[in-house]
C-alpha cells in the first residue's frame, strides 16, 4: 500500500469534467531537506474525503498510481500519470472509500488535455 504523509497546502473545489466524471485536487506539502508539493487527485465519491480538511492539517494519504498513454496535438504519444487518493488519515480518524476502477475515465469520456 502506498502512503504519503504531509500537511495540507491547498484543496481545490470539485470540478465536474463530464456528466460521468468529477475530480478534486489536493496539494500535499512535505518539508525536510528537499521540500515537495505533491498533487493528489480524488475522483467521483472520493471528492468528499477532502470536505473536512483544512490547510495545515497533518494527514496521511493512501494512493494508487495510474497511468495511460496520451497523444498530444502534434501526434506525439506520452505517458500521463496520476496519483489517485482513496483514503485519508487525520489524527486517529481514517476516511476511506472503496478502491474501484469503475470511476477511472476512459478516452470515451471526452477528456481533453
Amino acid at each position: 500500500m502506498n502512503k504519503l504523509e504531509g500537511k495540507v497546502h491547498e484543496i481545490s473545489e470539485t470540478q465536474v469534467i463530464t456528466d460521468k466524471f468529477k475530480k478534486r485536487d489536493l496539494c500535499l506539502y512535505q518539508g525536510g531537506d528537499h521540500p515537495q508539493h505533491i498533487g493528489i487527485q480524488f475522483t467521483q465519491d472520493r471528492c468528499d474525503l477532502l470536505s473536512d480538511l483544512n490547510v495545515g492539517d497533518e494527514i496521511t494519504v493512501s494512493y494508487n498510481i495510474k497511468g495511460r498513454l496520451w497523444t498530444n496535438n502534434n501526434g506525439v504519444e506520452k505517458p500521463l500519470t496520476n496519483i489517485d487518493g482513496w483514503k485519508i488519515e487525520k489524527g486517529a480518524t481514517a476516511v476511506e472509500q472503496p478502491n474501484s476502477m469503475d470511476d477511472v475515465p476512459s478516452e470515451d469520456d471526452g477528456l481533453a488535455f
